[in-house]
């Protein structure tokens, strides 16, 4: 299994490097080209809704009847969605510093994909009038939004929605499976999209600077998720979680190793439980319900990393987004993040959410396409970290709070 991951890898990096010399050597589109890259994009568009809502009604239904979490539930969302916003927040301070998408930007498309957005328009297109026009419009927010009160309510009407659950959870499982296969094809995709973007660009100048800024792109990424995970996290540990942060991640290496290695928070879920029930500081009362909701809503490292590749392709693309566009990223991306299944790749999928809630090309997830393997195994490691800060942090809040 692994000689296959190793090769798709290889596969996926020689077709962005083959796109890339194709795109600068013929200095053209051709017509076949653009129909593989728009065939690839408009395959994973065409998973976005199914898997979106899939995974959020069937991962907030399987927290029970929402009415029994009271204060513990509450605090556990209020505090992963406010970690999570940090994060997000961080990604886009970077991103915004370094700019390592200039480097490629051909100043060419911009206007194509520029929209007007205002916090407000944001807000009240956020409960939509018609959600089956939202979810045929690909107006995903709404979507989201929709997801996340139709699971809460499916937990309140007992055996009634047992059926209905079932047919969500076998959307879920289909939706994986699909999903796994169109990415089988992403060597050929990238090729595609890559050789589309440089043939149109023209040129080898175009072609190095889009390796040079990728590079610049991944240690933006790195920068971020090491800096919420060094930092942010253990700063929160400690004042929150009266845990000291060394000794936790003695604690959660196991865990932390099995993140990286298999790119799954669900996957890495019964190692983090094990080893967070070895931990004495925490109650295993909290791990059992904290931990398992937070591999569903809390993907600390995911949204950090769609903030920044979202503003990563508008600079390449020469799209200059303004401060409210970039909230409507970071609300975005952290509803995005609640959607995102926790298997390997999930994100791409999700990513396609952040991109097109402020009208960014979609076709700009082949400029990240080919690092992406490895970035997945980061974040998710972040994500797992920031699972067991947040069980650290309840279960001591618990310690000094009376909740029923």
């Amino acid at each position: 299994m692994q000689i296959g991951k190793h090769f798709f890898i290889a596969a996926v990096f020689t077709g962005m490097v083959a796109g890339g010399i194709f795109g600068a050597i013929t200095g053209q589109e051709y017509v076949l080209i653009s129909t593989l890259a728009a065939l690839f994009m408009k395959s994973l568009k065409m998973m976005v809704i199914p898997i979106v809502v899939a995974s959020i009604i069937t991962g907030i239904s399987s927290l029970g009847d929402i009415r029994k979490l009271k204060k513990i539930g509450l605090l556990t969302i209020t505090y992963y969605i406010a970690t999570t916003l940090l994060a997000v927040i961080l990604g886009l301070i970077l991103v915004n510093f370094i700019e390592p998408g200039t480097m490629a930007a051909t100043g060419t498309d911009g206007e194509t994909f520029k929209k007007s957005y205002s916090i407000s328009s944001v807000i009240l297109a956020m409960v939509p009038e018609n959600i089956f026009k939202a979810m045929a419009s690909g107006d995903i927010l709404p979507v989201i939004v929709f997801s996340i009160f139709f699971g809460a309510a499916l937990t309140t009407v007992g055996k009634k929605g047992e059926a209905l659950l079932d047919i969500f959870d076998g959307i879920f499982h289909v939706s994986i499976k699909i999903i796994k296969v169109i990415i089988l094809f992403a060597p050929l995709g990238v090729f595609a999209l890559v050789a589309e973007r440089i043939g149109r660009a023209g040129g080898w100048d175009v072609f190095s600077a889009e390796l040079g800024s990728l590079g610049l792109y991944i240690v933006t990424v790195l920068a971020g998720l090491f800096l919420h995970a060094f930092i942010t996290l253990p700063i929160i540990l400690v004042v929150l979680g009266r845990i000291k942060p060394f000794l936790f991640v003695k604690q959660m290496v196991e865990a932390l190793t099995m993140a990286f290695s298999t790119a799954s928070s669900s996957a890495t879920l019964p190692v983090t439980l094990k080893c967070l029930n070895n931990t004495p500081e925490i109650k295993k009362s909290v791990s059992s319900f904290v931990l398992p909701l937070g591999a569903t809503v809390n993907m600390d490292g995911t949204a950090l990393y769609e903030a920044v590749a979202a503003i990563f392709i508008a600079q390449a693309y020469g799209i200059e987004l303004s401060l409210s566009q970039q909230a409507i990223v970071a609300v975005t991306a952290t509803l995005a993040a609640i959607g995102a299944a926790g298997i390997p790749e999930a994100g791409l999928v999700t990513m396609i959410i952040v991109l097109e809630s402020v009208g960014l090309p979609a076709e700009g997830i082949g400029l990240i396409l080919a690092v992406d393997w490895f970035l997945d195994r980061c974040r998710t490691t972040v994500n797992v970290w920031g699972d067991g800060v947040g069980v650290a942090v309840l279960s001591n809040i618990t310690d000094h709070t009376k909740l029923p």
